[in-house]
């Protein structure tokens, strides 16, 4: 069973330690810098990015999941976790932790009151449409080479991102009975674990 922790700092982690149980997971909350040990994937749930940021430094998080997320370690952000991976956020007074080569713009559907609900094209999780769930979202303006896009809205819009481990979204895959989005990134864990393993083995023999 894959370990996989969600930073519970602030912001919707108790729904995604839930459906990362349901897809087989052994989740849990990450509070602190030593219950970062042992795990084989990291969850930044959405919230308030500021906020987010802010108790990250306090606790002395935040170079250490910078240090993670740079070195192909399998993280999934999604609304404010994608714009603390992404490398540059417009708008923005504070460093992100700069790990996926896009770049992001925050509360780019409006307040609050604008937030909305869609059937979004994601290909990787099959041909059944995902309900996705935008509240005060981001999107992603641009994308290096090397990043591929996951899901666009109608208009073009890429609201979804991998970059080798790391995974990426602007809406919020836990607040749906909609488990492929969560099996996705599971998969791309149990994936890096099996790397790991293989090298361990050639690097004995």
């Amino acid at each position: 069973m894959k370990r996989v922790g969600v930073l519970a700092l602030q912001g919707a982690f108790s729904e995604h330690i839930a459906m990362l149980r349901r897809v087989g997971a052994e989740a849990f909350p990450v509070r602190l810098p030593r219950e970062l040990r042992g795990l084989d994937g990291l969850v930044i749930p959405g919230g308030e990015s500021t906020t987010i940021g802010r108790l990250m430094r306090d606790y002395q998080l935040f170079d250490k999941v910078k240090s993670l997320a740079t070195n192909d370690f399998p993280i999934l952000g999604t609304c404010a976790g994608m714009i603390l991976l992404a490398k540059r956020v417009s708008g923005l007074d504070w460093a992100p932790l700069a790990a996926m080569d896009v770049e992001v713009r925050r509360n780019a559907f409006g307040r609050q009151v604008d937030s909305f609900e869609t059937e979004l094209a994601v290909p990787v999780l099959g041909e059944e449409p995902f309900h996705a769930v935008f509240i005060r979202a981001p999107l992603i303006e641009r994308a290096g080479s090397g990043v591929q896009l996951l899901a666009r809205l109608e208009d073009g819009t890429a609201v979804a991102a991998r970059e080798k481990n790391l995974v990426v979204s602007a809406f919020h895959p836990e607040l749906t009975t909609d488990l492929r989005f969560h099996a996705y990134f599971l998969d791309i864990v149990a994936s890096h674990c099996g790397r790991k393993r293989n090298d361990s083995l050639t690097e004995v023999h």
